[in-house]
């Protein structure tokens, strides 16, 4: 059986071709692929052959957000059955590792996560349209949502990890910097943690709307109303606590500016070496943390879609054919129309 398969050669040289598919083995599953999103490191990819030390240096099949209904099953899986629409799980630890050991997966040493160029050989992603993959990595959604809903349990994933890193958000006041599908999707993971506020910034209007639907009880477009941010620096601050997805110099600074002594700030976003504020860091006895991935966040994920407890619709702004799998990662990079764009298959 042929699969259509949108594959990476470097910078802006991404190719719709065919590849001949197995069936599955002992353990694995063929999916039927229906949705799979476009990632802030897809586009990277695509746009830049790469982001930092990260390169493509051999082709690679992007696409690390996806779902699919389940085909056929390979000997001896059980809990799935045919036709099922299931989120892929992309991150596959090794599980023997000192970090895997110690039940900290994310960071095993010998991580292969689809779609990553992080390694070599590079680990084939999701944008395909038929998939052999293990059963241990598909989590049914029920019945209830659409593929594209699905394909949003990866980076759903991802936030509430990042929320779960900040503790308790019990009637909290929060502070999100950046409303891009990443932002967003932490607004509605903090909202269903109980924060009692939560204020977004970004540079356009058409993100921050996003935002408000995505349960922001704030929002302000720093591009033009700056001064309703420096509002929140008065006596010290005012957040309890802040994510910040930007990765921008200037958000990381106002992070720490409006948050409250002895807060905390949660790094969503990625960048390469950035010029901070160490002085009123260490002043406030601000707390900086790191996330990212997930772990047992993307069954909660799966779950939560899959019931419409937290809503992924809103976020889903286009969806193209694998055949025009080109157009779709040009309409991703046009971020002041797009949100999450997906990539469809069999429709």
């Amino acid at each position: 059986m042929l699969a259509r398969i949108a594959r990476l050669y470097g910078q802006r040289d991404l190719k719709v071709e065919e590849v001949e598919v197995g069936a599955p083995g002992e353990g694995e599953v063929l999916l039927k692929m229906a949705a799979g999103g476009i990632c802030g490191s897809d586009l990277h990819y695509y746009q830049d052959g790469g982001f930092g030390p990260v390169r493509v240096r051999e082709p690679i099949i992007p696409g690390h957000e996806a779902a699919g209904h389940v085909e056929a099953l390979g000997a001896g899986v059980s809990g799935l059955a045919v036709g099922q629409l299931v989120a892929v799980n992309p991150s596959q630890p090794c599980g023997h590792c000192r970090f895997c050991r110690h039940d900290l997966p994310i960071h095993c040493l010998n991580m292969q996560f689809m779609g990553s160029a992080m390694r070599l050989p590079h680990a084939q992603g999701m944008f395909r349209d038929w998939l052999v993959v293990p059963a241990a990595q598909c989590l049914p959604v029920g019945e209830m949502v659409t593929a594209g809903e699905a394909a949003c349990a990866e980076p759903l994933a991802v936030c509430l990890h990042a929320v779960a890193r900040a503790g308790d958000l019990q009637g909290k006041r929060v502070l999100v910097t950046g409303a891009g599908p990443i932002g967003v999707l932490t607004i509605a993971a903090a909202r269903h943690a109980g924060a009692a506020e939560i204020i977004v910034t970004d540079l356009t209007d058409a993100a921050l709307e996003r935002g408000r639907t995505m349960g922001a009880t704030g929002t302000i477009n720093v591009a033009t109303d700056a001064g309703e941010l420096s509002a929140f620096e008065a006596d010290k601050g005012y957040f309890d606590v802040a994510f910040e997805c930007s990765a921008a110099v200037p958000a990381i600074r106002s992070a720490i500016a409006t948050v409250r002594p002895r807060g905390l700030i949660v790094q969503v976003g990625v960048t390469g070496d950035a010029a901070v504020p160490i002085n009123a860091l260490v002043g406030k006895e601000l707390h900086w943390i790191g996330t990212q991935r997930f772990d047992k966040e993307f069954a909660q994920a799966a779950d939560l879609i899959g019931r419409r407890e937290i809503d992924v619709r809103p976020i889903i702004s286009h969806g193209f054919a694998i055949s025009d799998a080109v157009a779709a990662f040009e309409q991703a990079g046009d971020r002041s129309a797009a949100c999450k764009v997906q990539i469809t298959f069999f429709s």
